[in-house]
């Protein structure tokens, strides 16, 4: 038969055994990498786990961010800059028309970030449930309990890491700032290359294609039509975009990344404890009273193993008397 907690001070005592086990196995396999209590099961081998998943989103991340600009050449950029124009100095690049571009390539890959904390968060669901009913033993209602808060705490983490992840997404679309010198140092050499783009463009003997480091081979005949000076502003627009999004990707990866390992640390740390005794005490600590009860078929299953006790009790009594008498009349 399941154990059951005679008394609310018992109930306790069980929750806080388990709810302390429960927190040192999940120090263990997810914040240290230490897997004794389940060599076999690879499922719950954390850090490794958790180590494929931030590979499988760092790749998804550059991979989506690739450049495919190889099509349709300077399109978007010349496009963008005629209607960011207006009335001023010429050759200016509009701030307006890169944020533009740069927000259209972030909602591009937006949803990746948070399909990512959504696959982790239910990745972390099961070890935590499988870890409280590994802890849980033959306590049944205080399987049922536990589960339950496990699963409600998991879905808080969830929904604070979606929206952390959102507000990072936005900022990367509302502004254009890093003090990283890589990006100054990617847009000198991509602009290293103008020459040779103005050139195969005023060469009106020029058809084909020129390789471009960064694009590949990319047709300019069709840029002809446009003026000279649009044509360089949208060149200059594309390699700040191309270097600056190489950062805006890493920093997607890193900050995501970040943000994760220390949810987890907080989880184990801070979070599971407030979570479990919040739910153990709502509505006015109903949730102790809760843990006595058994469900009815557990219920009704004791009180049959208590009348067969009972019953078996009688009969060695009276199975006892007739020993006795038959003892006697042998006598």
């Amino acid at each position: 038969m399941p154990a059951n907690p005679s008394n609310i001070g018992e109930a306790i005592a069980v929750f806080m055994r388990i709810l302390g086990l429960s927190k040192e196995s999940l120090k263990k396999i997810i914040l240290r990498g230490e897997f004794d209590e389940y060599t076999d099961d690879k499922h719950m081998h954390c850090t490794a786990r958790l180590a494929e998943l931030f590979e499988k989103y760092s790749y998804e991340v550059q991979k989506s961010g690739e450049n495919n600009s190889s099509i349709n050449f300077l399109f978007e950029e010349i496009y963008v800059l005629e209607e960011a124009k207006g009335v001023g100095l010429p050759n200016f690049l509009p701030r307006s028309a890169f944020l533009i571009l740069l927000q259209g390539k972030v909602s591009g890959i937006s949803g990746i970030p948070v399909k990512f904390v959504d696959e982790l968060w239910n990745y972390v669901e099961t070890v935590v449930v499988a870890v409280l009913m590994k802890h849980c033993g033959s306590y049944l209602q205080v399987h049922s309990f536990l589960r339950r808060a496990g699963q409600n705490m998991i879905s808080k983490m969830k929904e604070k890491s979606k929206d952390r992840v959102m507000e990072i997404v936005e900022m990367e679309k509302f502004t254009d700032y890093t003090c990283d010198p890589e990006y100054l140092k990617t847009w000198t050499e991509l602009m290293a290359q103008k020459n040779v783009f103005e050139g195969a463009i005023n060469d009106p003997n020029f058809i084909g294609k020129i390789k471009i480091e960064g694009f590949g081979e990319v047709e300019v005949g069709h840029l002809r039509k446009y003026d000279s000076n649009i044509r360089e502003q949208a060149f200059d627009m594309k390699m700040r975009i191309t270097a600056y999004w190489k950062i805006v990707l890493k920093r997607l990866v890193d900050s995501v990344a970040l943000h994760v390992l220390l949810s987890l640390q907080r989880l184990v740390n801070n979070e599971m404890e407030m979570e479990f005794v919040s739910e153990l005490m709502g509505a006015q600590g109903g949730g102790l009273e809760w843990m006595l009860e058994e469900t009815p078929a557990t219920a009704t299953k004791r009180e049959r193993l208590k009348r067969r006790v009972m019953l078996l009790k009688d009969s060695k009594e009276v199975v006892a008397k007739i020993m006795d008498r038959v003892s006697f009349e042998a006598d």
